[in-house]
């Protein structure tokens, strides 16, 4: 099939990363009901260490009609003021790349020479990672990262966003929330680059914290919810609320792939120095290829899933990504590109529903303007 060769990024108006934070207050997190975050950083739960220490532990989330949960948390707090850093794996339980990554990450950050505080969310959505379920709680199934800003008295999946919106979001100055294929996704490396358009400062940041993070191929995305009290994911949560935020893919097929754990690690340590947080030099991707429209392919049909493309394969439109076929084997589907792009993802594993994804597609263009 054609490959399609990407255009040349086009020339980047915002500034460097260190420039914009140097015209703005470390720190300057605010906590609910708009009082300033103390000057080392905010309590997160239960967990407030000293400068210089970190610690660990739970977020809690009540039972209320059905069971009660927490989210596994660290903060790691450094010995000089700065900004806060929220990095949240585990919203899908079975992305496993990041949550691994995250306890690797755990003893790499010396609190001495951390300027800030990082905080770390190990498994956002804890029944779904030890239930090993995709896209949705084993409880309500319910999305996790379609209920944001959560309910107090909702069900388990809004309370959970409830507490990470409370705890983390509205304290933290910069958020990452780290994805990677679900268990039945086979997925190349992207980041997500959300243009709201509510304040250009945030949107600016939010671009440099993507540039900074690695993954050549960013998806720009301008068409989230505004609207505070239906954000739906946990990085419009954040955006809305004026904290810059991305969302990062870094894995695939629900493994702990070593090369994934390994750029989840090595994007947050990009971020943090790009942040001023810890000392080295800054890096940011140079020549990043630019994904300005997306589509979620659905499967028309219920039965077996046979990919015939595979991850960051570029396709030509009416390409075959795959066919689906009954259970007793015969095909009754084929399912084509929608326009010409990049594998994005593909389903990599036979069970399939009638609408269900079974790919997502990506096309190039010339970047921001």
């Amino acid at each position: 099939m054609r490959r399609l060769l990407p255009r040349p990024a086009a020339c980047l108006a915002a500034l460097a990363l260190p420039a914009l934070l140097a015209a703005q207050r470390p720190g300057a997190g605010a906590a609910p009901g708009g009082r300033p975050q103390p000057p080392f950083g905010p309590a997160v739960g239960p967990l407030d260490p000293a400068p210089g220490s970190a610690a660990s532990g739970y977020l809690e989330v009540p039972a209320r009609g059905d069971s009660a949960t927490r989210v596994p948390v660290t903060v790691i707090r450094g010995t000089t003021p700065g900004p806060t850093l929220a990095l949240v794996a585990g919203t899908h339980g079975a992305e496993v790349a990041p949550i691994v990554a995250l306890q690797r990450l755990r003893p790499m950050v010396a609190p001495a020479q951390l300027r800030g505080t990082l905080v770390l969310v190990h498994v956002a959505n804890l029944p779904s990672y030890l239930h090993r379920t995709v896209y949705r709680g084993p409880w309500d199934q319910k999305n996790l990262n379609r209920v944001y800003p959560g309910r107090d008295d909702g069900t388990v999946s809004e309370r959970i966003a409830a507490v990470i919106t409370r705890e983390v979001i509205d304290k933290c100055d910069y958020l990452v929330d780290m994805h990677a294929g679900d268990g039945n996704e086979s997925l190349r490396p992207y980041t997500y680059w959300s243009k709201l358009g509510l304040d250009a400062r945030v949107d600016s940041l939010a671009l440099e914290m993507a540039l900074a993070w690695g993954h050549d191929h960013i998806v720009i995305d301008p068409d989230r919810p505004k609207d505070r009290a239906a954000s739906l994911y946990v990085q419009n949560t954040a955006q809305v609320r004026g904290k810059p935020a991305i969302t990062t893919e870094t894995g695939w097929l629900g493994v702990p792939d070593p090369e994934m754990v390994a750029r989840n690690v090595d994007g947050a340590m990009r971020l943090l120095r790009a942040l001023g947080m810890l000392p080295g030099p800054v890096e940011k991707v140079r020549r990043p290829v630019w994904i300005d429209r997306t589509q979620v392919v659905a499967s028309p049909a219920t039965g077996a899933w046979e990919p015939a493309v595979s991850r960051s394969e570029y396709v030509a439109e009416g390409t075959v990504l795959g066919r689906v076929r009954d259970l007793f084997g015969n095909v009754v589907a084929e399912v084509t590109a929608p326009f010409a792009g990049v594998v994005l993802y593909v389903i990599g594993s036979p069970a399939m529903s009638v609408g269900e994804p079974v790919a997502f597609i990506g096309r190039v263009g010339t970047g921001p303007r």
